[in-house]
């Protein structure tokens, strides 16, 4: 770890260390709650626009950081852009969210990276410049969206309740999903690769639906692509920390962090505080707050904010939710929150 990297909170919880209080930020910080966002957001002509434009991407990037003062900034990007990298003609719809046209086993075998790193090159231009700006305290954090959880949109062409469509292409065409798996795997090893040279500090894998899936499948479909991102990161010769996130993976996080080699694990609201302590055991843990909290504030946010302290606080944690901010969450909510991690007199 750089003498920089090593006076950044966050990186020095992600190797090991217990800080009183801990760093703090939130998922999708960069977003809609926040008027200075709804305001840039206008200048893109799509969402696609917004996070291939360095400059509106680095200016929506900084804003929670600005308001906030957030011990880290996380990348302005989508996961889907791993997609439209391999080609897939991916879209944003207001009210409806992403599509693409749905992939088969003969579109698999098909796709290509040739262009993709031309695709993703304003991504890496972003977190240069955001890398340069940031000041010195503040943890940069790049990321991808995990195999699983990019796979699932790939074949139903938009999300789903259950992820039906995929668990079902998954059980009929073993082989060629497999193979999605591992093209998607090896572009975010290199993808990742290339936003902690372009100067990210660390990096998270989003696994959304790992909720779904029994454990056969979660160890063929979640842990093995995440793996093979991590050793492909290592191979690269990237040090750089790795959180991995498989939201609602619920006791499969249990040997987890292990069969991935993650470094941290990033936890949903729904994990038990107790099975958190344990895992915390291990290294660093990520979390986990209810979205809600922040929209319902009062007594029942401080209570939450408590209980993680309280549980969690005494070993290597990450402040954060245990999922994305909503965009109902009022900002004085999250000024509560942050005063509540950081001891300060909630008010």
């Amino acid at each position: 770890m750089s003498g920089i990297q090593a006076q950044k909170a966050m990186m020095r919880v992600l190797k090991g260390e217990t800080l009183s209080p801990p760093p703090l930020w939130m998922m999708r910080q960069a977003g809609r709650y926040l008027p200075e966002y709804r305001e840039t957001r206008k200048q893109a002509k799509n969402f696609l626009d917004l996070c291939y434009s360095p400059d509106l991407a680095v200016e929506v990037t900084h804003q929670p950081i600005r308001r906030f003062g957030f011990d880290a900034a996380i990348l302005f990007s989508d996961i889907l852009v791993v997609p439209h990298a391999l080609g897939r003609d991916v879209t944003f719809s207001e009210g409806s969210g992403p599509a693409m046209p749905p992939i088969d086993a003969d579109g698999i075998h098909a796709l290509s990276d040739v262009k993709a790193h031309e695709v993703l090159a304003p991504v890496y231009e972003t977190v240069r410049r955001l890398a340069a700006e940031l000041a010195a305290e503040t943890t940069l954090i790049g990321f991808c969206g995990a195999p699983w959880t990019v796979a699932t949109y790939m074949i139903a062409g938009h999300g789903t309740p259950d992820q039906a469509p995929a668990r079902l292409f998954a059980y009929r065409e073993p082989a060629a999903f497999e193979r999605l798996l591992d093209v998607i795997a090896d572009l975010s090893a290199e993808y990742l690769f290339r936003q902690v040279q372009a100067g990210a500090d660390c990096v998270q894998i989003f696994d959304s639906w790992a909720s779904v899936l029994d454990d056969e499948s979660f160890a063929r479909f979640c842990i093995r692509p995440v793996r093979r991102i991590i050793d492909g990161l290592r191979a690269r010769g990237c040090t750089a920390p790795v959180i991995a996130f498989p939201k609602g993976a619920s006791a499969l996080y249990q040997g987890y962090r292990e069969a991935t080699r993650a470094d941290a694990l990033g936890l949903d609201w729904t994990m038990p505080l107790g099975m958190a302590r344990d895992l915390q055991k291990e290294g660093a843990v990520q979390g986990n707050l209810d979205p809600l909290l922040l929209i319902a504030g009062g007594d029942a946010l401080d209570h939450g904010v408590d209980r993680i302290l309280q549980a969690l606080g005494s070993g290597p944690l990450i402040f954060n939710l245990g999922h994305g901010i909503t965009p109902q969450a009022p900002i004085s909510n999250v000024t509560r929150m942050i005063k509540r991690v950081r001891g300060a007199n909630a008010g």
